[in-house]
């Protein structure tokens, strides 16, 4: 039976059950479109069901992590999608033969539809891609995700371009030239996809920010770690486990603090300083002088000391009767001694890098004596330990030099300062 018998025979079978000639032709053409639509769905479960399998079994034999990762993101599935097109493009030929109209609008949705699956199997070649940069150690902490999101969309708009002119029945090439005379709508509609590419682009090429660095940017509010870096966002896990969502072009428009250098060296620096009441500075007397001795740490220096400043005033003839001729030794500058001898001495301090006990400008509230020096670890817990361990020891350390650190008054030293004078 040829093909268009077999449209004739259905044509004539609606119309001995009493459909007129029209009715019989548009039932002809939907009992067709119906025949042709359940072959395709079925070829379409089949060779799904059998591609998968072959793969899968082909895949196993193989030591490759890159076939794996290519089937679990359904690249193959979606190259078993193309079967039914093909079938419906064979099967509509043969019976659709006296339908040319709605043969050649079935053909062009099919090609639609074959430019779609493509741009789709494309994006999941695109997602395998990611994922096997990702866990390449070349790529590591490198926004991997924003130039893949850039390929991904350069694959949507040509996908949109082939399908568009299909329905046009234009060139690709006319759609293109047409998209020229849009080119500042296109440019304010995707005015942050933009910026955030050549924000990307910058981040890399200048390693400014990887996954995984801890980042400080106050404007946004951001301080933790890096969890993501996409082409028009950055996401910040902060340490009160919050996310904040930043434009990546904000990391090269406005300032951050990267905290990766502290983690690579594997050291973090303290600079923090202790307010000093300048009421309890003074020349270190004979009494204090022989405390001090008993100090290990500075004994000493603190003897070094004081033989250096006696050959001082011997050779210039300091009357000492007064304390204030000469040199003398101050309590502050023996406490300064003790501060740097102290964290020197501490294991959980390198000396490889800067180790200081230095005077800042004095204020309104003291003296400020700031200890600068980092702590062999970069592990926030175990910082903050080393950290508070050393000014635990210090604070409790000052007033057997005769010092006093400062602290505002309180509303109850106030009361208690009433309450003497009253008595």
């Amino acid at each position: 039976m040829e093909q268009a018998d077999i449209g004739h025979w259905a044509q004539n079978f609606f119309e001995q059950i009493g459909a007129d000639p029209s009715t019989a032709e548009r039932l002809t053409l939907g009992l067709d479109l119906l025949i042709i639509l359940l072959i395709s769905f079925s070829a379409d479960r089949i060779a799904r069901y059998g591609i998968s399998r072959m793969v899968k079994k082909i895949i196993s034999r193989t030591k490759n992590e890159w076939d794996d990762i290519f089937y679990e993101q359904k690249v193959f599935n979606g190259l078993a999608h193309i079967v039914p097109a093909l079938i419906i493009n064979w099967s509509t030929d043969f019976a659709l033969s006296d339908f040319p109209e709605v043969v050649a609008l079935i053909d062009q949705w099919v090609v639609i539809y074959v430019i779609f699956l493509i741009g789709l199997v494309i994006n999941r070649v695109l997602g395998a891609i990611k994922i096997l940069l990702k866990q390449s150690e070349y790529f590591e902490g490198k926004p991997v995700g924003s130039f893949i999101q850039l390929f991904g969309i350069v694959n949507y708009i040509f996908v949109g371009i082939f399908i568009l002119s299909q329905l046009i029945g234009e060139s690709p090439l006319t759609v293109i030239g047409a998209f020229g005379a849009g080119t500042a709508i296109l440019l304010l509609v995707f005015k942050d996809t933009i910026l955030g590419l050549v924000a990307s682009i910058q981040l890399s090429m200048n390693d400014m920010v990887r996954v995984g660095d801890w980042i400080s940017m106050d404007k946004y509010g951001a301080d933790g770690d890096v969890s993501e870096i996409n082409l028009t966002t950055v996401k910040v896990k902060n340490f009160d486990k919050t996310i904040t969502t930043i434009p990546t072009y904000a990391f090269v428009s406005d300032s951050f603090k990267n905290w990766r250098g502290m983690s690579t060296d594997g050291v973090r620096r303290i600079k923090r300083h202790l307010l000093i009441d300048v009421h309890s500075i003074r020349f270190v007397d004979d009494a204090l002088k022989k405390e001090m001795q008993r100090f290990q740490i500075i004994s000493a220096q603190i003897g070094t000391k004081q033989a250096e400043i006696d050959s001082y005033n011997t050779e210039h003839n300091a009357d000492k009767q007064i304390m204030l001729n000469g040199r003398n030794m101050t309590n502050i500058g023996a406490f300064r001694t003790y501060a740097t001898e102290y964290i020197r001495n501490n294991p959980q301090i390198t000396e490889a890098e800067t180790l200081m006990v230095r005077q800042l400008q004095p204020t309104e509230k003291g003296l400020p004596l700031e200890l600068y020096c980092f702590t062999n670890t970069s592990a926030w817990l175990e910082y903050e330990g080393i950290l508070s361990d050393i000014f635990d020891h210090l604070m409790a350390a000052a007033p057997f030099f005769g010092l006093m650190v400062y602290q505002a008054p309180s509303g109850g030293d106030l009361r208690q300062l009433g309450a003497s004078k009253a008595d």
